[in-house]
């Protein structure tokens, strides 16, 4: 932008140059004022060469007008021919600068924990009224400390600090087997469903990711499923605009089913890589809602269509009534993975732990803030070291 402005200052400048010269030459040969009386005129001195005419001819005024051009191309040349400087990547943020509630609740009773000299029965305690009140789950903080007394006695751990490092361990390593990257089959339009409650963030996490597969080169279209919602095809009308991506919805109270099958074959036609898929949140009965997503599926399956990802997007701030959800959910449509928003707004951050460990889904993306940029792909190792820090 700001080349242009120079490069039309300066043709400017050069226009005005060309136009103005002519003008001051006939000012310069006007005759002057004749001298009044008793005033002698000074001695003209006699020209060497004849005045040029005062008016140039069309053939001089066109070539001082290609002269201009020729000059303004140059300089247009010149100023495509250095570079822009580089935007800078965008902001990724980190989940120890987002984890701030729950690691202020997890850091009060490790604090607790590395001020003992020994390890006792309250030290246990402690450390089991802090998992379950990160809403680790009653179960899983069974599970997980039984495994680190016998890792105590077996490798001879005697200090608090050794304690702290080994549960650190064991949490990184039951979060570690997981692929957690989105799935993508070349060929066939690729079906990413995303299924959950109301109110989760589900319609704003398909805008995201459709930002995402958009930036990294790959095309999309999005289904607008939830024809149950008024609200919800609007929004991700919205979100088509702003990440520049064809939308597909249906008619209010329609077929669901049928608006999915419309964006596969369209994104089949127009050789569009991936469908994403909203789909509604709450029906009559959740009997109702859990047929009606196992019908989206059994449709979005049709070839040309295939579905690669079943997303289940969970509010972290609901703790282990998100659970509960992904039960259910799980149950209906084989969930493939789960995408946990406002992760950074609520100290229930265990729930991370006992969505992988009591029902083996992956966690494959998390919401760590509002923009675009906070939706990022979860790291067990950042996310456990975050909640000791």
């Amino acid at each position: 932008m700001a080349f242009a402005i120079i490069v039309i200052v300066v043709v400017v400048a050069v226009l005005g140059l060309a136009f103005v010269a002519p003008l001051r030459r006939r000012r310069r040969e006007r005759p002057g004022v004749e001298p009044g009386p008793g005033t002698t005129a000074p001695p003209r001195a006699r020209p060497t060469e004849a005045p040029r005419p005062a008016v140039l001819t069309p053939e001089e005024q066109a070539a001082e007008a290609d002269a201009v051009l020729e000059e303004a191309e140059a300089i247009l040349e010149e100023a495509e021919a250095v570079e822009e400087p580089v935007a800078p990547p965008p902001f990724k943020p980190r989940f120890r600068d987002r984890l701030g509630k729950a690691r202020s609740l997890f850091a009060g009773y490790i604090g607790s924990v590395l001020s003992r000299s020994t390890i006792d029965d309250e030290t246990w305690d402690e450390l089991e009224e802090a998992l379950v009140r990160a809403d680790v789950g009653v179960a899983v903080t069974t599970a997980l400390l039984g495994d680190l007394r016998e890792r105590v006695k077996g490798e001879g751990i005697t200090t608090p600090q050794e304690l702290v490092q080994a549960l650190k361990d064991d949490l990184k390593k039951s979060l570690a087997p997981a692929d957690r990257g989105l799935r993508y089959e070349p060929g066939a339009p690729n079906v990413w469903l995303f299924v959950g409650v109301n109110g989760v963030g589900k319609t704003t996490t398909i805008g995201k990711v459709a930002n995402q597969q958009r930036s990294e080169g790959r095309s999309v279209i999005l289904a607008a499923a939830d024809t149950f919602r008024a609200a919800a095809a609007e929004q991700l009308d919205l979100w088509a605009h702003r990440v520049d991506a064809p939308l597909v919805r249906g008619a209010e109270g329609g077929d669901p089913g049928a608006v999915v099958f419309d964006a596969v074959e369209r994104a089949q036609a127009r050789n569009i890589e991936v469908v994403l898929a909203d789909t509604a949140g709450r029906l009559h009965t959740k009997t109702n809602l859990m047929e009606e997503l196992s019908k989206i599926r059994r449709v979005a399956e049709r070839p040309p269509g295939r579905v690669t990802e079943v997303l289940l997007v969970i509010d972290a701030t609901t703790g282990q009534n998100g659970l509960v959800q992904a039960r259910q959910f799980a149950e209906a449509v084989d969930v493939t993975g789960v995408v946990l928003t406002k992760l950074d707004g609520t100290a229930k951050g265990g729930i991370v732990l006992a969505i992988q460990n009591e029902l083996n889904i992956p966690i494959k993306l998390v919401g760590l803030g509002e923009t675009v940029e906070d939706l990022v792909e979860f790291d067990p190792e950042e996310f456990v070291e975050a909640l000791f820090e």
